[in-house]
C-alpha cells in the first residue's frame, strides 16, 4: 500500500515512491528507491522535503500513516472549499481572444529567444522593446486570461526556455490581476516574469537540456542563473527593483530550503512568493526530455500540498482560484463517461466549468464535439459534473484540438 508520511517519520529500510516535490528540488538520481542510509534521510530533510509516499509492499511500514487515497481525498475536500470563492470574470469568448492569443504568444516568445541571445553576448537588455509585449500580454489577460494561458500548456523541447518565460509572464499578471494588485505593480511584475530566467542565457545548452537527472555539480550550476540574471538585469538601469527581486528570488522559499540566499517567511517579497508558485506551476506541467509533465489539476494539488511548506498558503489558493480549479486546457472525465476540455470558468462555480465534449470513453471512439455548460442543468446545456482530471495520454487523445469549436 502507499501512504503519505512525515519526513521525520523515514527510516532506513523504507522505499521511497515518490519524494512529493518538484524536480528541481530533490537531490537523488531516482524518484523511487530504497533507503539504505541515514545519508540518504539526511539529503531528503535538507533538500526541504516535508513528507514523501511511501511503499510498504516493498519496505517497512509506518502504522498510524494515512494511505495515499486518504491524503487525497482530504486534499480534494479542502479544494472544494477553496472552489467555493469567486474567480476573475472572463470578458470575450476563448475563441475570439485566441486569434490573438497566437500571435502574442509567437510574438514574445521571439523576444525571449532575443533577450537571451543577447545576455549570452553580454549585451544589456533593451526594455523598450520588452513593454510592449508585455502590454499585449497584459491586454489579452484582461480580455480572457484562458486564452493565452491554455495555449502557453503546448511546448516542445526546442523552445521550453522562451516559452516558460512567457508562461510565467502571463499567469503572473493573471494572478496579479485577480489579486487586484495596482496596475503599474502588475506591469512590473510581468517585466520580471519574462526576464525571471535571463541568467539561464550562462548555462551550457548540454546541462540546460540533458535528457537526464543531473550531477550535483550541474545542478550547482543551474542554481546559479538567478544571481546571473540579477547581474545581467542591473546592467540596464531602467530595469526596475520589482523585475529585479523576482529574477533574483524567485526560487527561494518560506522555509529557507531555497535558493540563492535560503531567505524564508516575509525575508522574501510578496511578488518573489507569488512568482515563485508561478514558475513551479508552470515547470511541472511541461513536458521535458527528462521529466513528464502532469496535468494542470493534478499540478494545482501539488502546489496546495507544498504550500504547507514552501509558499504562502493564502498566495497558493488565491492562485488556485484564478487559474481555476479545473484551468482552461485541462482533460475531465464527465459522470456520463465523456472526455472534455475545460474552455471557461464558472463565474461562482470552480467545480462546473464550460466544458467541450469530444470523446465517449465507454464506447473507446470520439463523438461530435459540443460544449456543455456544467452549471446548468439537464436539457439547458448541462446535466453531467466532473468525476475527476484525466491524463491525455491515458486515451492517447489530444484535448488541445477542442480548445475551441470551429
Amino acid at each position: 500500500m502507499l501512504k503519505k508520511v512525515d519526513s521525520s517519520q523515514l527510516k532506513v529500510g523504507m522505499y521511497i515512491h515518490d519524494l512529493s516535490c518538484d524536480w528541481m528540488t530533490h537531490p537523488f538520481v531516482r524518484n523511487r528507491f530504497l533507503l539504505t542510509s541515514e545519508d540518504e534521510i539526511r539529503k531528503i530533510l535538507n533538500a526541504g522535503i516535508h513528507d514523501v509516499v511511501i511503499d510498504n509492499s516493498k519496505g517497512i511500514d509506518v502504522q498510524d500513516a494515512p494511505s495515499l487515497a486518504e491524503a487525497q481525498e482530504a486534499t480534494e475536500r479542502e479544494i472544494a472549499e477553496i472552489a467555493a470563492k469567486t474567480p476573475v470574470v472572463t470578458r470575450v469568448s476563448l475563441g475570439d481572444e485566441m486569434r490573438r492569443a497566437v500571435q502574442i504568444r509567437h510574438q514574445a516568445s521571439t523576444l525571449v529567444r532575443t533577450v537571451m541571445q543577447d545576455a549570452r553576448l553580454g549585451r544589456a537588455i533593451e526594455l523598450d522593446q520588452v513593454e510592449p509585449v508585455v502590454q499585449n500580454i497584459t491586454e489579452s489577460i484582461l480580455r480572457n486570461p484562458g486564452a493565452l494561458v491554455g495555449l502557453l500548456r503546448i511546448k516542445n523541447k526546442d523552445d521550453y526556455t522562451f516559452l516558460h518565460s512567457v508562461s510565467v509572464c502571463t499567469l503572473l499578471v493573471a494572478f496579479c490581476r485577480s489579486r487586484n494588485i495596482a496596475a503599474d505593480v502588475t506591469h512590473q511584475a510581468g517585466l520580471g516574469g519574462l526576464l525571471h530566467d535571463t541568467g539561464k542565457a550562462l548555462v551550457p545548452d548540454a546541462i540546460l537540456n540533458k535528457p537526464g537527472p543531473l550531477t550535483d555539480e550541474e545542478f550547482a550550476v543551474i542554481k546559479r542563473h538567478p544571481l546571473d540574471g540579477y547581474e545581467i538585469l542591473k546592467k540596464s538601469p531602467e530595469v526596475g527593483p520589482i523585475p529585479l527581486d523576482i529574477t533574483l528570488h524567485h526560487h527561494e522559499r518560506r522555509d529557507g530550503s531555497g535558493y540563492p540566499g535560503k531567505q524564508a517567511n516575509e525575508q522574501i517579497s510578496e511578488l518573489a512568493q507569488m512568482a515563485a508558485i508561478v514558475d513551479v506551476y508552470d515547470a511541472i506541467t511541461a513536458d521535458r526530455c527528462y521529466h513528464k509533465g502532469m496535468s494542470a489539476a493534478a499540478a494545482l494539488r501539488k502546489i496546495y500540498e507544498w504550500s504547507k511548506f514552501h509558499f504562502n498558503p493564502q498566495y497558493a489558493q488565491e492562485f488556485m482560484r484564478c487559474v481555476g480549479i479545473y484551468p482552461v486546457g485541462t482533460m475531465v472525465l464527465l459522470e456520463s463517461g465523456r472526455l472534455g476540455v475545460v474552455i471557461e470558468p464558472h463565474e461562482t462555480n470552480l467545480l462546473a466549468p464550460k466544458v467541450n465534449v469530444f470523446f465517449n470513453t465507454r464506447k473507446n471512439l470520439y463523438i461530435k464535439p459540443e460544449t456543455v455548460d456544467l452549471s446548468r442543468g439537464l436539457g439547458f446545456g448541462g446535466g453531467d459534473k466532473i468525476v475527476g482530471h484525466e491524463s491525455p495520454a491515458k486515451w492517447n487523445v489530444d484535448p488541445m484540438r477542442f480548445l475551441t469549436l470551429a
